[in-house]
């Protein structure tokens, strides 16, 4: 299970809208200067195997191999004066960048 906080929905909810898309993929690819990088991308309807996440309106799909590492997970977003950032919460992660954009497992 994910877990999505309000201010996570709340910004997902406006880039749906703002690009007129349903709905927000959720995956881990290799890469990124720990190993695995998180990723987003914009899609129209969920694959046969995905798991569908709907968290107050707002549609996330994630394929089983991603949920396999997101699995316990909070999604959160946060704005400071200095940054606008999604943020990972990730317990499956053993090591992360310092972006916290990318993850290590063991």
């Amino acid at each position: 299970m994910i877990t999505v906080t309000a201010s996570a929905v709340n910004k997902i909810r406006k880039m749906l809208s703002d690009n007129n898309e349903p709905a927000l993929r959720l995956g881990i690819v290799g890469g990124g200067c720990s190993g695995l990088s998180y990723k987003f991308k914009y899609d129209k309807q969920a694959r046969p195997t995905d798991n569908v996440l709907e968290v107050d309106g707002v549609t996330l799909f994630v394929d089983p191999k991603s949920m396999t590492y997101l699995d316990g997970m909070v999604l959160d977003y946060e704005e400071t004066l200095l940054e606008q950032a999604f943020r990972f919460k990730n317990p499956n992660a053993q090591k992360s960048c310092g972006c916290g954009r990318s993850f290590q497992v063991s």
